[in-house]
């Protein structure tokens, strides 16, 4: 997988499919390296066919699309990944289920889940929430001192997420020494997508 970089995670809020396709492919090309399909709400159907059609987009440009929770869908399009929550599938068996070569991501919020997620054999760990968001109103937070043990003893790359956006993305990333960040709001809702991506990436760079 390329460099974490920046990373979406997408909401289709108020778009239609035309728009939220379009802010997909406008925030690839301003330096997006990642997309993740978050789903809470569609049937199983619609999530299928979103998730063909922003693959299509995702392989155009070569970037890895990852999917939220749902292995089936990851399996279906053959996306290159899964993230998975706390209360989701465990890492251990989303690996046998879906092989070595997928790439299994984790959300965290303490060193213990952390740790349990990298000896589980995750391949990066979205770390968070860094500040309330309130694009997941019930995501917990990440404090200081957690989020310092999982610097100085987490292996595998750590992705910085909840609540961040152009004017705080640098200070997190060095801060605790994240290799990249992940928005959605901050993208999502952007009335120029593309040049929201070009900032996002200049800023921690």
């Amino acid at each position: 997988m390329k460099e974490y970089g920046l990373y979406l995670v997408t909401d289709q809020f108020d778009l239609d499919e035309d728009e939220f396709l379009n802010v997909i492919e406008q925030s690839i090309l301003g330096g997006v390296s990642i997309v993740q399909i978050r789903e809470k709400t569609s049937t199983t159907k619609d999530f299928y066919e979103l998730a063909k059609k922003c693959k299509k987009i995702t392989d155009k440009y070569d970037v890895p699309l990852i999917i939220n929770d749902r292995l089936d869908i990851a399996q279906a399009i053959d996306a290159a990944g899964v993230h998975l929550g706390q209360d989701d599938m465990p890492c251990e068996i989303a690996r046998c289920i879906l092989g070595p070569d997928k790439t299994i991501g984790i959300s965290a919020h303490t060193y213990e889940e952390a740790l349990n997620a990298q000896e589980d054999g995750a391949d990066y760990l979205g770390v968070g929430a860094i500040i309330e968001t309130s694009t997941k109103k019930d995501a917990n937070m990440a404090t200081p001192d957690e989020l310092q043990k999982i610097k100085e003893n987490i292996e595998i790359p750590t992705i910085a997420i909840g609540g961040i956006k152009e004017s705080n993305a640098k200070e997190i990333v060095n801060t605790y020494d994240f290799d990249g960040i992940a928005v959605v709001s901050a993208i999502m809702l952007s009335d120029n997508p593309r040049k929201a991506s070009e900032k996002l990436v200049n800023e921690i760079q």
